[in-house]
């Protein structure tokens, strides 16, 4: 009898974002990769921090993504920090592209992972910077909770 394949979660996430950034509205987008790319985030070879997005006319791309050299690539393997086109519907587009132009607004990614159906998604994030004071305040109320649970934990 045959043991059943367990799938390792692949999630690459982006840390730094919810320090920089205020988070306004979430989606989720598809990418179009190459084959030695997706053999690479299946093995966990991808890195998001300097990542963000930009429009070329009516397409989203994201730019500066790391995807490492799969190992067992030929001479085909793919560049590991090119551009790769995001797939939305035409409606989400228009809208983001709307909201970027008008209120000053940032795209970048926030979460990298594998869907169930073995699909490459990435969630990016439409943000607004933190200012200084922003990221003191926010860091405060973290330290703040972090304290409160300790204490609650010793009541106990």
């Amino acid at each position: 009898m045959k043991k059943p394949e367990i799938k390792k979660k692949i999630e690459i996430v982006n840390r730094k974002a919810k320090h920089e950034y205020f988070f306004i509205d979430e989606l989720e987008a598809g990418i179009v990769l190459l084959g030695t790319e997706i053999k690479a985030i299946r093995s966990g070879l991808a890195n998001l921090n300097d990542a963000y997005c930009h429009f070329k006319g009516d397409e989203l791309f994201v730019i500066n993504l790391f995807i490492g050299e799969y190992s067992h690539g030929n001479i085909h393997n793919h560049e590991t920090r090119r551009e790769r086109k995001l797939l939305l519907r035409r409606q989400e587009l228009k809208k983001l592209q709307r909201k970027v132009t008008e209120k000053s607004m940032t795209i970048f990614p926030y979460k990298l992972y594998i869907s169930d159906r073995g699909f490459a998604k990435l969630q990016i994030i439409l943000g607004k910077g933190k200012k200084s004071y922003d990221k003191r305040q926010s860091l405060k109320e973290k330290d703040s909770k972090r304290e409160l649970g300790r204490m609650n934990k010793y009541r106990e």
